[in-house]
């Protein structure tokens, strides 16, 4: 953490000045758009993209490079992807994080349960987080994934996965905030925390992402439904003990369900947003995007010799910056506001209340 700290002033330069010039900290991997899930908040499934190959990956994670303190590896399901274990390695080879975090619906139980062990033997110096997606109980997760049987599946995945011994394994519940299951949330937290008890809990509201393919789905809550099953959570939270990286997961998500309240009443940045400088995503097809919301095209990383700092650094990708510095967009989303976070001192100190 103290050299995240540290880089903070530094992307606060080139945010603002475009120099010197920084890698991202925090990168999303889409390894693939398959999903055997068929969800009414993301259509992802339906795209057609010549994906990369394992080989692809490791020429661009090496021209990366170390110094990355956090990796997302999304979907689709990364779970269906043959070389999921093998991608996990070459990050950690290349670009030495500490943190892996791997989202899951859960439905592969045996084939979840069997990556999940290669992978934490494998990298035993990372922490590795496994969060699975649970947007109901019983019916309503069925419902709104699309999936009969998707309730019982992801439980006794999750219950698999929990059984571990990895000293490295963090495993949480990840819950969708929607207007599909805005009734039903107060239930779903009680069962989450008291009869799951995850390493973390952490929810995030539905929006409308180039990259989900959802733009003109009408799934987003309310400003005043938002606040009032956040704020409910918020106190569920407050009283219950984490542990692991998950304790310090739940101080920035106590912050960042605040910031999410006035994004959604104010419709602008509440604080910088740093996508574009202290995170980034590179889609499954091979293309470099600040965040998954605009989804940018900075440039194709097979059009550039996989050279992932050449499209970084490019004009093209300089001025995808400064619209994102003079607030031409607003969004809630939750991987690149950590970051954000971390560059915004007065919320960073009340992140540190919450640890005491």
């Amino acid at each position: 953490m103290i050299r995240i700290f540290l880089k903070t002033f530094l992307y606060r330069l080139f945010r603002r000045f475009g120099w010197p010039k920084v890698k991202p900290v925090n990168f999303t991997l889409g390894i693939s758009c398959v999903c055997n899930s068929r969800c009414q908040t993301c259509h992802i499934w339906e795209k057609k993209v010549e994906e990369l190959k394992i080989e692809e990956w490791e020429k661009i994670l090496k021209k990366i490079g170390s110094g990355i303190f956090w990796v997302t590896i999304s979907g689709g399901e990364p779970f269906l992807a043959s070389h999921l274990v093998a991608l996990v390695k070459l990050v950690k080879i290349y670009l030495q994080p500490n943190i892996i975090t791997i989202p899951t619906n859960g439905l592969l139980t045996e084939v979840i349960i069997d990556k999940v062990k290669r992978i934490c033997e494998e990298n035993n110096k990372v922490k590795i987080i496994i969060n699975f997606s649970l947007d109901g109980l019983g019916p309503r997760q069925d419902e709104i994934r699309g999936v009969e049987g998707s309730f019982e599946k992801l439980i006794k995945t999750y219950r698999g996965v929990k059984q571990l011994d990895y000293d490295n394994l963090t495993v949480g519940i990840h819950t969708v905030i929607s207007k599909l299951n805005t009734k039903d949330l107060p239930t779903l937290f009680n069962f989450v925390l008291d009869e799951l008890k995850p390493d973390q809990y952490i929810t995030e509201i539905a929006e409308r992402r180039v990259e989900l393919d959802n733009l003109t789905y009408d799934i987003t809550p309310s400003p005043e439904e938002y606040s009032l099953i956040i704020d409910s959570l918020r106190e569920k939270i407050k009283k219950h003990e984490f542990k692991k990286v998950g304790r310090i997961t739940e101080a920035f998500r106590l912050e960042y369900y605040q910031a999410v309240k006035r994004i959604l009443r104010e419709e602008t940045q509440v604080i910088p947003c740093y996508a574009g400088v202290a995170s980034a995503q590179i889609s499954a097809d091979g293309q470099i995007w600040p965040c998954c919301i605009r989804a940018d095209n900075l440039g194709n990383l097979r059009d550039n010799n996989y050279d992932f700092k050449k499209v970084w650094f490019s004009p093209e990708a300089g001025k995808v910056r400064r619209s994102i510095k003079n607030k031409e967009c607003a969004c809630p989303l939750a991987n690149a506001f950590y970051t954000n976070m971390l560059g915004h001192n007065r919320t960073l100190l009340k992140v540190i209340t919450h640890l005491r």
